[in-house]
């Protein structure tokens, strides 16, 4: 049966067309070998190819002519995160050790073993985005888009002044838009198909951040959209590295996550990995004794990236950090016998910083909260580092494991902590399991930051690991 033609589907039908123009340049997940070849992906610089250039100097394409340089920096935090709306209340909160973790209240989850999340407090989309975005869009989204504009509004980027092309959008995401779905999917089985929105066509999707964002500021460069799972926040950011040394100047990147619904809730669920316990400062101890499974959680961070030439030559007046080096790494099959590759990636991840394991000062670890997941991260971490050898912290504790958000705000977090000089702690674990000998951080921590590793495992064999470097 065909939904009646409204203005409302006149305009998800525009809104769809310019959102397939941007996931036409998604990376295809049918064709991934090309950007993630079978075990280890790390950058290669490239030169700036050169094309017809504007009055600024730059090719209307976006790219500027010459060569580049290798160093990618962050420039603009935009963080929606249960330990705060915005990276100013987020880093305050995550210093002082103070759990978002609590009852789900987005739905009943009375009915299920597990009802505790990371919620984002106070969130209200209306104070943020116009009326006429909120009915074509996810709770997921509503979140990124704000995400967008608080970080571009940090890097003091005005998008509308830049190249037609000069600045483009990667995003990463587990699902999608599974509460806007789960609603759409209700009124289907309940009303009839006349019910369902016609924006149902793309605010499932898993890249409609990517496409959302791109529309809502004009972003016409390179376009993408990661599904790695807890990874794809790191995927983001070193596909968007990619474009910068491909000769693009900015790039916003990173994830912004969540399902908060009954559809999202079960397919977690599905997973065996949740914890069952009821009280918030017991269901997420990661590497600790009591470690039975992770808590959920929603939000993430978008970044502004920008090759380092091209922010200074703009005149940025802010720089978090430099991307150093990125890798990703996949798992064997199941059954193979042969070991997780998490410390394949995060020693590719070094070789690409210039780095030796004794530079990095801090680990921001994936943290499963599993004990077989836990042993693994730790084993990797022990070989690399030794036994003890270097700081561990989880702030995730706080927030539950958010998807692809989860290690988007990992990298915003280090990034702040490598300008504070304080590594934030992990909460609720107390002392680690003896075994898996690492020093973890469980109060905050002075200490003097030169580089961080950040590290992020998805389901299906996916290991992400970036080095971040102090700018100073």
């Amino acid at each position: 049966m065909a939904l009646p033609v409204t203005h409302h589907t006149e305009h998800a039908i525009t809104v769809a067309a310019a959102a397939r123009r941007v996931f036409g340049l998604i990376v295809d997940v049918g064709r991934w070998p090309e950007t993630f070849p079978p075990t280890v992906h790390v950058e290669h610089v490239e030169r700036g190819e050169t094309q017809e250039r504007d009055g600024a100097g730059r090719s209307r394409g976006g790219r500027r002519d010459g060569p580049v340089s290798a160093d990618t920096v962050v420039t603009g935090l935009g963080v929606v995160a249960p330990t705060g709306l915005g990276h100013e209340e987020h880093w305050a909160n995550t210093l002082r050790g103070t759990s978002a973790i609590g009852p789900v209240t987005r739905f009943d989850a009375a009915r299920y073993p597990s009802g505790l999340a990371g919620e984002l407090p106070g969130f209200v989309p209306e104070e943020h985005l116009p009326s006429r975005l909120l009915p074509q869009t996810d709770h997921m989204t509503r979140m990124a888009l704000v995400a967008s504009d608080w970080a571009l509004a940090d890097a003091e980027v005005d998008p509308a002044a830049l190249p037609e092309y000069g600045m483009g959008v990667v995003t990463a995401a587990s699902a999608g838009g599974f509460e806007f779905g789960h609603r759409e999917l209700q009124n289907l089985w309940g009303r009839g198909p006349s019910h369902v929105s016609a924006y149902q066509s793309f605010a499932w999707f898993y890249a409609v951040n990517t496409g959302q964002v791109s529309i809502r500021h004009g972003l016409r460069g390179p376009a993408g959209a990661l599904v790695t799972e807890q990874a794809g926040g790191l995927d983001a950011l070193g596909q968007a590295r990619r474009q910068l040394r491909r000769g693009r100047p900015m790039v916003l990147a990173g994830a912004v996550d969540g399902s908060p619904c009954p559809w999202g809730w079960v397919a977690q669920l599905s997973t065996g990995r949740m914890s069952e316990e009821t009280d918030p400062t017991a269901a997420y101890r990661p590497f600790g004794a009591g470690a039975d499974g992770y808590v959920p959680g929603e939000g993430g961070a978008l970044l502004v990236l920008e090759d380092e030439e091209s922010a200074r030559a703009r005149g940025a007046t802010r720089c978090y950090g430099r991307i150093a080096g990125y890798a990703a790494a996949f798992d064997p099959p199941p059954g193979s016998g042969r070991p997780p590759n998490l410390l394949r990636a995060a020693r590719a991840a070094l070789d690409d910083a210039g780095l030796d394991p004794e530079d990095i000062d801090v680990v921001f670890a994936d943290a499963a909260g599993t004990r077989e997941e836990d042993t693994a991260e730790a084993d990797a971490l022990r070989a690399l580092f030794g036994p003890h050898g270097v700081p561990v912290t989880a702030p995730k504790t706080m927030t539950g494991r958010l998807s692809a958000g989860g290690s988007a705000l990992d990298v915003a977090t280090a990034l702040l902590a490598l300008g504070e000089g304080v590594i934030p702690p992990t909460v609720n674990v107390g002392r680690p399991r003896p075994e898996h000998t690492l020093d973890l951080v469980t109060t905050p921590r002075r200490a003097p930051l030169a580089a961080a590793l950040v590290l992020a495992r998805g389901r299906g064999g996916f290991n992400s690991a970036v080095v971040l470097t102090n700018p100073h």
